[in-house]
């Protein structure tokens, strides 16, 4: 039986593999812009697994695997045998034999793994601590929408170094492109732990104005992460001048857009200026998931397919 690809970090593809799932992802959601069916994973199953709360990765899985024609089962681990101990390594092995791919939102890369390493089917990182593929399957996406290649751009990331900003690590070595970051102090990235080979494509800065400036795109996420709300207000002292407002798109390059993973405040890592401004692409953004992430299953699942 040959062993399933999955996608539980940006590394496990190639840039010709992400490349045709962005070129895959254009066709898929022109298809769903012109309602046009389209259901190549007709009577698969998706699994979804959720330790972690989540609006945009159910719902942009969910309807995806329908708008392809298959269906999508929702576990909450509250819910199920691995809520009340159940081995990983045991759940993989019957989870993966009663459907054909496997969505995981969880804590820790490690459970992901092992998930994997038992598993006859692709399994796919919904979120970990560590690493947030999808998301930035759908950034660059976005970019690439608005803007064209991203390849020797600027990626401003400022805030804290969480497991979206690792992801853009991984995927600026592998695009070619650039991430200035700029964190608080004792909130910095760790390379091990972003899973970076070189330090070739990023740049730490003390001053978050000077991550900004000339960027081709600003962008950051929420300051306490899930998991993190014991240090929440710890954390609002620590980023107070972390936000991302007007001044900062300013020394941005007049072009560049701005992102954010949602769900954002207002008021904290980002002014409403910036967020509900010209330059945001927030919401082009969160629907991306839903067209990256049907290209994604589709590769997984079927392939290259070519039309």
């Amino acid at each position: 039986m040959k062993a399933p690809r999955h996608f539980l970090q940006m590394r496990d593809f190639s840039r010709e593999e992400l490349e045709h799932v962005f070129h895959r992802t254009k066709v898929i959601k022109e298809r769903f812009k012109r309602y046009e069916r389209y259901w190549p994973l007709q009577d698969r199953t998706l699994v979804m697994i959720f330790e972690k709360a989540s609006t945009r990765t159910r719902l942009s899985f969910e309807a995806g695997m329908q708008q392809l024609g298959g269906s999508a089962i929702y576990l909450n681990t509250r819910d199920s045998q691995l809520g009340r101990g159940e081995p990983v390594e045991d759940a993989a092995q019957v989870i993966s034999r009663m459907s054909d791919i496997v969505m995981i939102r969880t804590f820790e890369q490690e459970i992901i793994d092992r998930f994997a390493g038992h598993s006859r089917v692709p399994v796919i990182n919904g979120l970990t601590n560590e690493y947030h593929p999808c998301q930035i399957l759908a950034d660059i996406y976005t970019y690439i929408e608005h803007r064209g290649p991203i390849q020797g751009k600027t990626v401003a990331w400022v805030g804290d170094s969480n497991n979206v900003c690792n992801t853009w690590l991984q995927a600026a070595e592998i695009f070619d492109f650039n991430v200035h970051v700029s964190t608080p102090p004792g909130y910095e990235v760790e390379p091990e732990r972003a899973g970076l080979y070189g330090t070739d494509h990023f740049e730490q800065f003390a001053d978050p104005m000077d991550a900004a400036r000339d960027a081709d795109l600003v962008t950051t996420d929420v300051w306490t992460s899930m998991g993190f709300e014991a240090e929440n207000e710890e954390r609002l002292r620590d980023f107070a001048d972390w936000q991302v407002d007007g001044d900062m798109m300013r020394v941005a390059r007049k072009d560049a857009v701005f992102m954010h993973c949602l769900p954002a405040h207002r008021g904290e890592e980002v002014s409403a200026e910036v967020i509900d401004g010209a330059q945001s692409v927030v919401w082009d953004e969160a629907e991306n998931r839903l067209h990256t992430q049907k290209a994604l299953m589709e590769f997984l699942l079927l392939g290259r397919v070519n039309d």
